[in-house]
């Protein structure tokens, strides 16, 4: 095997060795990356100098890749930094400064230190995410990682059963609602109207089960609000224990991967007004609905 993983924690998340990202794969090596995301969730890759297109490349050995849209933020194409295939999620300018404090794109931003997964709020959600340290901040600045297939395993038998057909909306109005954002256009609420996502997901490498929950996540269909909020509120403190969690602390040219299939994750605060933290993100698309969309 070209690839080898060391285990980071007891539960999940791994740090390859002996890849090259920048690099074209050898046949098969593709496949071994993939077994080992659907064994420990988180893939650690150090020293990777990637530049963006070299990035997209590796990331589409996993799948086609999901470019970001309106459907994903509020920067306006004129406002991006990055090219189509990347997804920006540094506190960066086109002019490569940090965002003003007030900066509407800071604002929104800071929903990323919720804990979440990557693209819930579309209605066929993201398979891998890839993201890329290029600059880090002084201090500050982790991501962490929550095991959702270790989580669903060790809820009890009766909490199972009770959520096992539930169905959510989704949304970035739920998680940027939750922080107090506000002054979307109508544009905007459109491009973020719900979608439905089952709340108990089956991996389908593995066949385990896991908790599919996000702070995208703002009710539970044909529940009343407050009563499925407050169910997703303690389903993910039960989800976000230490136990099940993975701290990365970032060092220069780090790629991390993801499966947001089995986890969720949260970006960590530092001094973003400023210091730079320049991290860039491709996403590999999911192949299909977890639940049938509203008409």
């Amino acid at each position: 095997m070209s690839v080898q993983i060391r285990r980071l924690t007891t539960g999940f998340a791994g740090e390859v060795s002996g890849i090259d990202a920048a690099r074209p794969l050898l046949p098969g090596v593709a496949e071994e990356i993939d077994a080992g995301m659907a064994e420990y969730g988180v893939l650690v890759f150090r020293n990777q100098v990637l530049t963006d297109e070299q990035q997209a490349a590796f990331s589409e050995n996993f799948g086609q890749l999901e470019l970001p849209s309106a459907v994903s933020n509020i920067t306006k194409s004129h406002e991006r930094r990055l090219g189509p295939a990347m997804a920006d999620v540094s506190n960066l300018t086109k002019e490569h400064r940090p965002f003003d404090r007030d900066d509407r794109r800071r604002m929104f931003n800071l929903g990323n230190r919720l804990w979440h997964s990557d693209s819930s709020f579309r209605a066929v959600p993201a398979k891998y995410s890839l993201l890329s340290g290029r600059i880090l901040p002084s201090s500050g600045g982790n991501t962490e990682f929550a095991d959702m297939t270790a989580a669903y395993e060790a809820l009890d038998t009766t909490m199972k059963a009770r959520i096992e057909d539930l169905v959510c909306e989704h949304s970035l109005l739920y998680s940027r609602g939750r922080l107090g954002f506000e002054g979307l256009t109508e544009e905007e609420k459109t491009n973020f109207h719900p979608v439905r996502q089952a709340l108990v997901r089956t991996h389908p490498a593995n066949g385990r089960k896991s908790l599919y929950l996000s702070a995208h996540a703002g009710r539970i269909v044909g529940w009343p609000v407050p009563e499925g909020r407050l169910l997703l509120e303690e389903l993910t403190e039960h989800a976000t224990q230490r136990d099940f969690v993975y701290v990365h602390e970032w060092r220069i040219n780090d790629l991390v991967v993801w499966d947001n299939r089995r986890t969720m994750h949260r970006a960590r605060p530092f001094d973003d007004v400023n210091e730079v933290r320049d991290m860039r993100r491709t996403t590999v698309a999911g192949e299909s609905m977890t639940a049938a969309q509203a008409a």
